[in-house]
Formats: structure tokens, C-alpha cells, sequence
């Protein structure tokens, strides 16, 4: 499962980018040809955030659909997967315009520390 290395790499970008703040809301974009099971994506977020300051944050996810365009007679559809038939001619010779997509969209922080209070306090 592919998706938790990608789900781990994603909370680390996070985090190196924006240490000691807390994550509120993270939103990524997979598209339907990315090759990435949304799903899992999901499945993986609450476990690898575990301990992080991502940890609680909400994930939203936008699925953007396929869509290709045919180099043989320039019909552009809607695709499902990496290789589709051109409904037009029936050519497999297809370039993909968009849907394969991976990326973190925005991430929301809240205006307290990430660090827990009792780690604030001094001694």
C-alpha cells in the first residue's frame, strides 16, 4: 500500500514547513488517474498524524475526474483510467489533460502552539 509512504510524506511536508503550529485542516487534491486510492489516503491520515501537530486535523480531499484528449483525432473525454479507448475512433494513443493530480491544496493552522501546555509552563 503505497498510500501510507504518500500519507507519511505528506504529514512530513507539513510539518518541516510549518513546525511547532498546529494543523487544523489539511485539503488535498488526488485526482481519479493519480494512481492514489483516495480512500486509503483517509484510512492512513488519523495514523501517521498520530503525535504530530497534525494530529486531530480534518482532511479533505477533492477528486478531480480524468479527462484526455486523443492524438489521433483530437477528441477530448472524460477517462476513468490510464488507459481508455478514444470513444471517438477507438485509438489508445491518449495524452491526459488532468486527473492525475497530487497535491496539498491548503492547510488551515489554529493560532495556539502546537506543543502541549504543560510543556509550555516553566519549571
Amino acid at each position: 500500500m503505497h498510500e501510507l509512504s504518500i500519507t507519511q510524506e505528506v504529514v512530513a511536508a507539513i510539518t518541516a514547513r510549518l513546525p511547532d503550529t498546529r494543523i487544523t485542516v489539511v485539503r488535498l487534491e488526488i485526482g481519479k488517474l493519480s494512481g492514489v486510492v483516495a480512500d486509503s489516503v483517509r484510512f492512513c491520515f488519523d495514523l501517521v498524524t498520530e503525535g504530530t501537530a497534525v494530529e486531530g486535523a480534518a482532511l479533505v480531499i477533492e477528486e478531480p475526474a480524468g479527462r484526455a484528449r486523443c492524438r489521433a483525432c483530437v477528441h477530448e473525454y472524460e477517462a476513468e483510467w490510464l488507459v481508455v479507448l478514444c470513444p471517438e475512433c477507438g485509438s489508445a494513443a491518449a495524452e491526459v489533460l488532468s486527473g492525475n493530480e497530487l497535491r496539498i491544496t491548503s492547510v488551515e493552522v489554529s493560532r495556539e502552539c502546537a506543543a502541549p501546555a504543560d510543556a509550555l509552563r516553566t519549571r
